[in-house]
């Protein structure tokens, strides 16, 4: 029996104009007046009929040139990746220290996957800071001198044969109470707390904590100074979502973004127009109308119908897959909606916007990569003169060695992007998605793989632009098109 969703019926007028395609012109200007503002004047977003929206060069490009830095609308760290990488909640800048980077994953890898689970969002804030300070109050000097000692004399050990740290060690590292080898060459931000007291939410600045709290955090956060309207009920939400999809996670930070845009909008319309108009359901709808904007301009399929069929799913079985991936829905946005309904929002509560936003997620969301300064570190380190290496590597080997193979994986979540979702793709891109050196944080930058001119559209590619034919049309069937680009008609049977 299919699920009915209450708020569906009750609210299936304003549903119905929250999900209604902007006209052309509202495109046109709501784009040209973001790029205004990020000053992304060598881009132009235009309506294209026959595919939507698309990005046009305002401008000549050279090879490997920058054409965009796109900021995310909203994006998340996945889950499994917050046990190697402690990264700012909101900018994914590395934080802390490379001593910290690296003591904390040690700590955390000591510890196994049942410490990963604790120190995910959603764990206390007990536990979280944990995972983040250790207190070494009660070490003694002579002990830590020993084992420090000891370091010089361990072999190199192998992936499979990880070498075990001792534990003194690893938690000066977190502390601070030992500096490594030069790794004053790679100064990375402090580490500021969630204002919200949560102890699972850290910031590279202030700015940044500031930013996330007014846009997002106030309502996703766990701790004592949370708006959330219950805690508990959050934390069953952020449980649910990462041990099934961490998707529902990044649909929440929009939803409350929303919201809180729709009070913030609100207080200005009561102390312009007075409490009597600023109360009527119109004016209420007019509001959420205009806070729902940044959403309305994506493309939007629900989620259940949207998502590709994994590969161990046989074609019989679609319709009770997309079934239960509806389900799925349900059951996280009763959750949610336990823990941060607001009333005046309710339409965003629905199932069929719920699903529209993930569904919006499903097909333009980007992969956010940030590079981890640990790789640098351990690469300057095998650069240096024989002298300098050997006597770092008394202190380093045995830390990567510990660390195996993975010693440094990359900040990793997704996101989504206003402006680069608006690219469309092509088997033979003019652009791509790539991260300079100088590129530390979340936001998108595309790169153009070749000379493109004025006026051109600039393309990026959705897959593996190196496969087969019928490989790629199929992975793009998942995008709802079949590809016509200039490689596809060349290649088509």
């Amino acid at each position: 029996m299919e699920i009915v969703c209450p708020i569906d019926e009750k609210c299936a007028s304003e549903v119905s104009c929250l999900l209604r395609p902007p006209s052309p012109l509202q495109v046109q200007e709501y784009f040209d007046q973001l790029i205004s503002t990020r000053n992304c004047h060598g881009i132009k977003v235009k309506q294209i009929s026959e595919r939507g929206k698309g990005v046009y060069a305002g401008m000549d490009f050279q090879e490997e040139e920058l054409v965009l830095k796109d900021q995310m609308l909203a994006g998340i760290q996945h889950s499994s990746n917050k046990m190697d990488c402690l990264v700012c909640s909101f900018c994914f800048r590395f934080i802390g220290s490379i001593e910290l980077q690296i003591g904390r994953r040690l700590y955390l890898q000591s510890l196994g996957d049942s410490a990963n689970d604790k120190c995910h969002m959603g764990s206390s804030s007990h536990t979280s800071e944990d995972c983040y300070n250790t207190d070494l109050s009660d070490m003694e000097d002579d002990i830590y001198m020993k084992n420090h000692e000891d370091y010089g004399n361990c072999a190199p050990g192998s992936s499979k044969d990880n070498i075990s740290l001792p534990q003194g060690f690893i938690e000066s590292l977190m502390n601070g109470e030992l500096e490594l080898p030069f790794s004053d060459k790679f100064p990375l931000p402090s580490t500021i707390p969630c204002p919200g007291d949560c102890g699972e939410a850290y910031y590279c600045s202030k700015s940044c904590a500031e930013a996330d709290w007014e846009l997002f955090h106030s309502l996703l956060c766990t701790g004592e100074r949370s708006k959330a309207l219950s805690r508990a009920a959050l934390l069953k939400f952020i449980e649910h979502a990462n041990g099934t999809n961490d998707i529902f996670l990044l649909a929440a930070k929009v939803i409350c973004s929303i919201i809180l845009r729709h009070r913030k909008l609100k207080a200005a319309h009561l102390e312009e127009q007075g409490k009597t108009n600023a109360n009527s359901k119109s004016s209420n709808l007019s509001l959420l109308l205009e806070a729902w904007k940044p959403i309305t301009i994506g493309y939007k399929r629900r989620w259940w119908d949207c998502i590709a069929l994994p590969d161990d799913v046989d074609s019989s079985d679609e319709a009770s897959f997309r079934m239960k991936i509806r389900e799925l829905a349900f059951t996280s946005l009763q959750l949610l909606k336990a823990a941060i309904f607001d009333s005046e929002c309710e339409p965003l509560f629905s199932l069929e916007i719920y699903g529209h936003i993930i569904g919006m997620f499903e097909l333009n969301n980007l992969d956010l990569v940030v590079a981890s300064p640990v790789e640098d570190y351990f690469l300057y380190i095998d650069d240096l003169l024989h002298g300098e290496k050997k006597e770092a590597e008394k202190i380093t080997r045995p830390i990567l060695d510990a660390l195996g193979d993975d010693y440094s994986i990359c900040c990793q979540g997704t996101a989504f992007f206003s402006l680069q979702s608006c690219m469309n793709h092509s088997c033979c891109p003019n652009a791509k998605a790539f991260k300079r050196e100088e590129d530390r944080d979340g936001q998108a930058v595309i790169i153009a793989q070749r000379p493109i001119c004025k006026g051109e559209e600039v393309t990026i590619s959705y897959i593996d632009e190196d496969l087969p034919y019928g490989e790629r049309q199929t992975l793009l069937a998942d995008y709802g098109f079949r590809c016509s680009c200039p490689k596809c008609l060349e290649e088509e049977p």
